[in-house]
């Protein structure tokens, strides 16, 4: 943490449902004040074992117990972190009136999570202790009723489901009408990647082919490199080389070093390898289906 920037904490909202990447202090305060509602929060992932990652955690439970929660919260983390968590949760927020449930990962590639609306997939960073990436891909979307066609065609109220899966109608008289005439195209499903912390990999690129937003550590300039390496972190360049290899289409730069006040060098760096290159920021929210 520094006086511009917190410890490491992101929301998704899919859905209408919240799934929170990295706890880092003062998670509770800052989601609070961004307006989201925690009920809505069911699934946190942890990356990797580093205070920053995950300290955030206990005075998190503590805030979801004082407002009453009652549905579960699962926690993804790796075994020495439900263990150590655990201990920690049960003490400190050991009168919450909900569930917390450990889902114990490793560093090997799988699916983690699977609901009616996404993925979520694990995959193996290098870092100093055992950490994962998270690829979160949504899942097909359903098609829009054409509203005054299937008005004008009588198509009934419980045939719309159908319908918006791609199916075709078919009339009370056995007329057969395509689903093209009914409906259109569903939105773009999206995908999302975060890769924090990690040393440049090869298998990084990989793991991340062709995600619609990438988020990827940037702790240094790349005259930096050998220090990023040594304590195996990542430069804006080597971030902006990862999505340009990869084929992803937005790159979000994060996890900033604190030597520095002003982060357009770090933007500028990766630009030049990678144009669609922007820099996270505390409070930034992006819709991800519209990247402007």
């Amino acid at each position: 943490m520094t006086p511009r920037h917190h410890h490491s904490c992101q929301v998704l909202n899919v859905r209408d449902n919240l799934m929170m990447i990295d706890c880092g202090e003062g998670a509770q305060l800052n989601v609070q004040r961004m307006g989201l509602k925690l009920m809505r929060l069911n699934h946190i992932f942890i990356s990797h074992l580093h205070g920053d990652h995950c300290f955030g955690l206990p005075g998190l439970v503590s805030t979801m117990a004082l407002l009453n929660r009652t549905n579960s919260l699962t926690i993804h983390t790796f075994k020495d972190g439900a263990e150590l968590l655990g201990s920690m949760l049960d003490y400190f927020c050991r009168e919450r009136p909900f569930e917390i449930r450990f889902n114990v990962i490793d560093t090997h590639k799988r699916v983690i999570h699977e609901d009616d609306a996404v993925t979520v997939t694990t995959f193996p960073l290098v870092h100093r202790v055992p950490a994962v990436g998270f690829l979160i891909a949504e899942k097909p979307k359903l098609r829009h009723i054409i509203g005054e066609e299937a008005k004008r065609l009588g198509v009934p109220h419980y045939a719309m489901n159908a319908l918006r899966q791609g199916e075709d109608w078919v009339s009370p008289e056995g007329i057969i009408v395509p689903n093209e005439q009914l409906t259109t195209p569903a939105d773009p499903s999206i995908s999302y990647a975060y890769c924090s912390d990690t040393k440049y990999s090869r298998r990084v690129i990989k793991n991340v082919q062709g995600v619609d937003w990438l988020y990827h550590e940037a702790t240094y300039d790349d005259s930096l490199r050998v220090k990023a390496h040594n304590r195996y972190h990542s430069t804006a360049l080597e971030a902006a080389t990862v999505a340009r290899e990869a084929g992803v289409k937005q790159l979000i730069l994060g996890h900033f070093s604190k030597r520095y006040t002003d982060e357009t060098p770090l933007l500028d760096e990766a630009r030049r390898v990678f144009p669609a290159s922007r820099l996270a920021n505390e409070g930034l929210v992006i819709d991800l289906n519209h990247p402007e």
